[in-house]
């Protein structure tokens, strides 16, 4: 999936986003000319709005066409951080916020025209599958969603679904963030006990790091072990590599190409952002991340059937791609994939700062032991207690900020613990070298259990998940002969 997978965050330089800025414009306007469909200059003035807010956030300062930006002056309170009232931006490829709380995700919610998962929902899941919802859906980590109804209504109605997730594999190191969508889609398959494919976007990686073919595809394969180390049941699971299956697969090639020709070039660069000196590469690549979303790409699965509606989990900087990939899907004669969007997993120095594979110090990485969860978690995990034990005793600390808090959201399982963890902290009760004791605590031996799994999975493991091949699972009535 795309360059920040399952909520890396980062942000463009201020002179990337004022390049951006002016291509963009040169796009609206050029659109507007050529009286293209409004839909289209809707895009493309969503886009190009974004871009400025985003601008102004990093600078301070409205961008203007006749002034490249300065760096911000050391001690001046423009740039980053200096309000939370800015605007974030967020797209495939750049996560940026200036709060300390991270995201606004309700306003997110309106920006991008998804719906909240609200408590009705969260009980109607409840419902349907007849045990308690994930802890993930419980805290709002999985917050937004898009015709999740619908799925429920096919469950509810003996009709199948299938779920689809994925992963870029920019490198062999993956952190525990990138764990979220996985954790939560393997507890999805377990409850609904519905087929999963899982794409890596190694030609993806391919095209826009500086990677060649072979390290992007020995990156999917090291990465599909930390996967298939979430438990994942090989019978139920279909594991692919973009550059391996697209070659191997003519059905799902017809449905890269049905994308392609029902999409614009003027479309994509209104929803990614995309400017003439993009290579070609990039600019088709949306349709490959959408094609899985159809059922017949996979007919050693589903055989020639087209009507077996998707359910993508994600991070929601990924819904671009599945925007347009709903737009398409009518037009061609398949239903629209349905979404469940999560928030984003932060960095250990805050919501704000970049979470990068090269900073060994701005996660906990899957490969890191006892010691360094303890060293980086009691160095590096950002605090919202007091400057000192007094002041603390007396305010408080405050859990909207800290990153253990928001981490034990994530991690600890039960609710009544977390909330009393909330309430110490926040009274000064406890402070924050207890809060971060309880967080090692919880991630030693979460960590330490994923290394032993990985352990387990041999070559000839991921081989197997990776073959093309009917699933076998139990659909009560569900079939689905081929």
């Amino acid at each position: 999936m795309a360059d920040v997978p399952n909520g890396e965050q980062g942000c463009a330089s201020p002179l990337e986003l004022f390049n951006r800025i002016a291509a963009q414009g040169e796009l609206v306007r050029s659109l507007k000319a050529g009286k293209a469909p409004q839909d289209e200059i809707d895009s493309a003035v969503q886009m190009l709005l974004s871009l400025k807010m985003s601008y102004k956030a990093a600078m301070g300062e409205d961008y203007k066409a006749d002034c490249p930006p300065r760096n911000p002056a050391p001690g001046n309170d423009s740039g980053l951080g200096a309000t939370e009232a800015e605007e974030d931006f967020v797209d495939p490829w750049t996560v940026q916020t200036s709060s300390a709380k991270g995201i606004d995700y309700d306003k997110l919610i309106v920006r991008f025209g998804s719906s909240k998962i609200d408590k009705e929902l969260v009980n109607r899941i409840e419902r349907a599958i007849g045990q308690k919802p994930h802890r993930f859906l419980r805290r709002g980590i999985f917050f937004s969603h898009r015709d999740m109804n619908q799925i429920l209504d096919a469950y509810e109605n003996k009709k199948p679904f299938y779920l689809y997730t994925g992963r870029g594999p920019s490198s062999e190191a993956m952190h525990v963030g990138h764990l979220i969508p996985f954790i939560f889609t393997k507890w999805l398959q377990d409850v609904f006990n519905v087929p999963l494919v899982i794409q890596m976007t190694d030609d993806e990686k391919y095209l826009w790091k500086d990677l060649t073919l072979d390290q992007a595809y020995g990156y999917a394969v090291e990465n599909a072990k930390d996967i298939i180390a979430c438990g994942f049941d090989i019978n139920k699971t279909f594991i692919f590599s973009d550059l391996d299956y697209m070659g191997a697969s003519p059905g799902f090639y017809k449905n890269v190409v049905k994308i392609q020709k029902h999409v614009t070039f003027n479309q994509v660069k209104g929803i990614f952002g995309f400017t003439d000196s993009d290579s070609i590469g990039k600019i088709s690549f949306p349709a490959i991340q959408a094609a899985p979303s159809f059922s017949n790409s996979f007919p050693q699965i589903f055989g020639d059937k087209t009507d077996v509606q998707c359910l993508i989990p994600c991070a929601i900087d990924q819904d671009p791609y599945f925007r347009m990939t709903r737009d398409v899907a009518p037009r061609i004669g398949y239903p629209k994939p349905a979404l469940l969007h999560s928030t984003f997993f932060p960095a250990l120095q805050g919501a704000q700062t970049k979470m990068s594979a090269s900073d060994p110090n701005s996660s906990i990485f899957l490969t890191d032991t006892a010691k360094q969860i303890k060293t980086k978690v009691n160095k590096h995990a950002f605090s919202g207690g007091r400057d000192t034990v007094e002041e603390h005793r007396e305010f408080g600390g405050n859990c909207d900020v800290d990153v253990s808090f928001m981490y034990l959201t994530f991690f600890l399982e039960d609710d009544d613990r977390l909330e009393q963890i909330r309430k110490d902290y926040t009274s000064g009760a406890m402070l924050t070298g207890e809060l971060k004791k309880i967080l090692i605590e919880v991630l030693q031996p979460l960590i330490a259990e994923h290394q032993a799994r990985r352990k387990e999975v041999t070559d000839e493991i991921v081989k197997e998940f990776m073959t093309p091949r009917k699933l076998s699972y139990d659909f009560q009535s569900f079939c689905f002969d081929t």
